[in-house]
């Protein structure tokens, strides 16, 4: 059984020298290729004016929100947020509606658009090493990391740890901890020396946007089954009434069926 305390991901923005060992971890152990990997970078920046400048960038993963918009949005359950944190995915559940894409503040699932259009969709995006974590070991991304810019563990001691750092270090790290707060709070916390949006992160308010999106679908499945009802009741009286037509014609059909046929030659001779 999964541990039931909330684990997360806490990324230091300082530490990263953008060598991108967590997306080849990542890309193994999903088996999946590079250019399919569960993280991408973000960021990438380089700001100031020489000899004075700042680079920045970032692995962008799922945030695992606390309270996930795609989980909500979601028609058939194909998302669930476990307790210990990931959100993670059901493929063999997935229309491919692609609602969670809409309601993900962060921008993060990605549809493959490669699939056939008879093959079972499927959405992609960071799991946090679910499966690493039911054995007790860490995700890929973080065991990888050469800098230990990324480190795991239980969710309130990656924010304490947070918070000693921004302390510990005053003018190093801008004085706000990325997703402690934002949609409600997140499994993926991040510490930076440059504003949020120079490594591509949107700014969200702290109210959870599945308190939209779930207003949203308890307007939208009970509209689309009343749509199907009617749909189906419009069906049916049409049916009926095509039947009610052909049983109405049938006896006078068979009536000219059994006159005989005129003679072509009385035809001709008739004035």
């Amino acid at each position: 059984m999964p541990p039931t305390q909330p684990l997360a991901i806490l990324f230091d923005a300082t530490r990263c020298i953008d060598c991108r060992a967590c997306m080849v971890a990542c890309s193994a152990e999903n088996n999946v290729p590079m250019d399919d990997t569960r993280i991408w970078l973000s960021g990438g920046v380089v700001l100031g004016t020489f000899p004075d400048l700042q680079r920045a960038s970032m692995p962008y993963h799922c945030m695992h929100c606390l309270e996930p918009a795609c989980a909500s949005a979601c028609p058939v359950g194909a998302w669930t947020k476990r307790e210990d944190g990931p959100v993670v995915y059901d493929s063999a559940r997935c229309i491919g509606c692609r609602y969670c894409m809409n309601a993900c503040p962060f921008g993060v699932p990605h549809f493959d658009w490669d699939r056939g259009i008879l093959d079972q969709p499927l959405i992609s995006k960071c799991s946090m090493c679910a499966h690493r974590l039911d054995l007790g070991e860490q995700p890929a991304c973080v065991q990888t990391c050469l800098t230990e810019a990324l480190r795991f563990g239980p969710r309130d001691q990656m924010l304490a740890e947070a918070r000693k750092r921004i302390a510990a270090n005053p003018g190093k790290y801008v004085e706000h901890v990325y997703g402690e707060s934002e949609n409600g709070g997140t499994s993926f916390l991040i510490l930076s020396h440059v504003a949020f949006e120079h490594l591509g992160l949107p700014q969200v308010p702290e109210q959870p946007v599945n308190a939209v999106s779930e207003a949203v679908m308890r307007g939208t499945l009970p509209f689309a089954l009343g749509w199907a009802v009617a749909l189906t009741a419009v069906a049916g009286a049409v049916r009926l009434n095509k039947r009610g037509q052909a049983d109405a014609a049938g006896p006078a059909e068979s009536a000219d069926q059994d006159l005989p046929a005129a003679d072509p030659v009385q035809e001709e001779l008739a004035p």
